[in-house]
């Protein structure tokens, strides 16, 4: 059985990771920070900007049920693309959109995708989601791990992460987990 690997960030890794539990095909889904100057940086050091990491979801999947490409898709059908250092009301550039590939594959299909999307005026505003390879990554503390799915009735993911998990599961039932 085949595994493949995926890093994004966009917005708070608590989101994405609350979607991509759900995806058909995603084994493991894992918060954590990429793209910063510190060693195994903490959470408050990424919050407070002047690490220089991202928010991040590292996604194992199978690729004989689900492609790098449809992660991909999830990826820009779940959160704003065109927001500078910006997911909704959280701010900074570690809420940055970003793909950190793993290969020149992965560069290659993540700019294709972002090409055809900015020729297709999917969105009102340019793309300004990074490509970069990923140059570190560090998981996020336990606690952050699997947060939506242990603290459902906390605030933050009443009010932002359930509808994101929400309106994917309407935009992209296909992709649904089974069972």
């Amino acid at each position: 059985m085949q595994t493949e690997v995926a890093v994004v960030g966009g917005g708070c890794f608590w989101c994405l990771e609350a979607v991509y539990l759900d995806v058909e095909g995603v084994r493991a889904v894992e918060s954590g920070y990429a793209g910063g100057s510190v060693v195994n940086p903490t959470y408050e050091q990424v919050c407070n900007g002047q690490t220089g990491h991202a928010e991040v979801v590292r996604i194992s999947f199978d690729p004989g049920v689900i492609s790098y490409r449809e992660i991909l898709g999830i990826f820009f059908g779940i959160h704003d693309p065109t927001t500078l250092n910006r997911q909704g009301a959280d701010v900074g550039t570690q809420y940055r959109s970003v793909i950190f590939h793993l290969d020149e594959t992965q560069r290659t299909q993540a700019q294709a995708l972002i090409d055809e999307l900015a020729r297709g005026d999917i969105f009102d505003r340019p793309i300004v989601t990074q490509l970069a390879p990923l140059p570190d990554y560090y998981p996020a503390e336990a606690y952050h791990q699997r947060y939506f799915e242990r603290n459902p009735y906390q605030g933050y993911c009443m009010a932002v992460v359930a509808p994101k998990v929400s309106k994917f599961r309407q935009q992209f039932a296909s992709k649904l987990r089974r069972g």
